[in-house]
């Protein structure tokens, strides 16, 4: 983990809501909000949320929101930590796909295995998402097609 950072769940999610609003990107309109990381420094007198990831999950999927990283001196790699601890709890609450929206961030979704696929691979809960693009995640290997997996 990158040093000063702290990375853990996020015990109430609606905590990264400004983080959201501050990068523009929609807060999820899902009401099964899991999992959900958050990056954090310590800070006077204790500690600042700087990073959120949220997960809205459709029974064996999930789609990703984020991640969205607030001022620090290395957004990105906090972002790539981010993800990597999220896709860490999501593969032990059992999530086999992930879904998520480029968001220029094309490096960390390729890094972690992320491939693009057309929006029809979604689970029907999953439709209807702002955002251009689609990526989507099978235990990290490209090597897999979306028509593998019924879906939700």
């Amino acid at each position: 983990m990158w040093q000063g950072v702290g990375y853990r769940p996020l015990v109430d999610p609606a905590a990264a809501r400004a983080l959201f609003d501050f990068a523009a990107v929609p807060w999820p309109p899902g009401v099964i909000l899991e999992p959900c990381w958050g990056s954090y420094v310590a800070d006077a007198p204790g500690e600042r949320l700087i990073g959120a990831g949220i997960g809205e999950r459709a029974g064996a999927a999930a789609m990703f929101h984020g991640p969205v990283v607030g001022s620090t001196d290395d957004a990105l790699e906090v972002a790539t930590q981010l993800v990597a601890a999220w896709l860490d709890h999501a593969t032990a609450l059992g999530i086999q796909t992930v879904f998520a929206r480029p968001q220029g961030l094309d490096r960390i979704w390729i890094r972690f295995g992320f491939i693009p696929v057309p929006e029809g691979a979604l689970p029907a809960p999953l439709c209807g998402r702002p955002g251009v693009g689609l990526y989507a995640w099978r235990g990290g290997s490209a090597l897999w097609s979306f028509r593998e997996a019924p879906r939700d």
